[in-house]
């Protein structure tokens, strides 16, 4: 008679916060997850406006950083190089932006808002405003300035050692 082999049953997948999702979870993982469930209340929040997050980030660096080209704009928004050129398209296409060649590097297009996308960036960023302060809700000011101040720091030892690595 074959021998049956027996089937795991399910495992129940654990809310965010709970089991590995919750406060015995490896950092990275818990940030990742933060990241993610903010990035999707954020597309929720920006599609009211017709933007994604990654348009509203592109939008945000070039208000920020008028002039910048493409492979700037991708290192600030933490963006590939080829989503970026898609977006930047599809902005110069809907006409929120505007590209002109940089004084001393012919070839490098600069890029600045068109007032159409300063507008269209000022209702997104109400939009954006709203949620921040929502999810600052969970954190008291001490808390937060904490937090903010925390994810400065892994971010500038993460680009520290990446940059380290790039040398070698």
């Amino acid at each position: 008679m074959p021998s049956m082999s027996r089937v795991p049953a399910p495992t129940t997948v654990p809310a965010v916060g709970e089991g590995k999702r919750g406060e015995t979870g490896h950092l990275g993982y818990l940030l990742r997850q933060a990241a993610h469930v903010y990035r999707r209340r954020m597309d929720r929040a920006l599609s009211s406006v017709g933007l994604t997050y990654p348009q509203f980030l592109v939008l945000t660096m070039i208000c920020a950083y008028p002039g910048c080209s493409n492979a700037d704009i991708a290192r600030l928004a933490m963006l590939t190089p080829q989503t970026v050129h898609a977006i930047i398209n599809g902005l110069q296409h809907k006409r929120l932006i505007v590209r002109h060649p940089d004084r001393a590097h012919g070839r490098i297009l600069n890029i600045e808002l068109a007032d159409s996308g300063r507008k269209l960036l000022e209702r997104a960023r109400e939009r954006a405003t709203e949620l921040e302060i929502d999810v600052d809700k969970a954190l008291d000011e001490t808390e937060s300035i904490a937090v903010r101040r925390w994810l400065v720091a892994v971010a500038r030892a993460a680009d520290r050692s990446v940059a380290a690595d790039d040398r070698l």
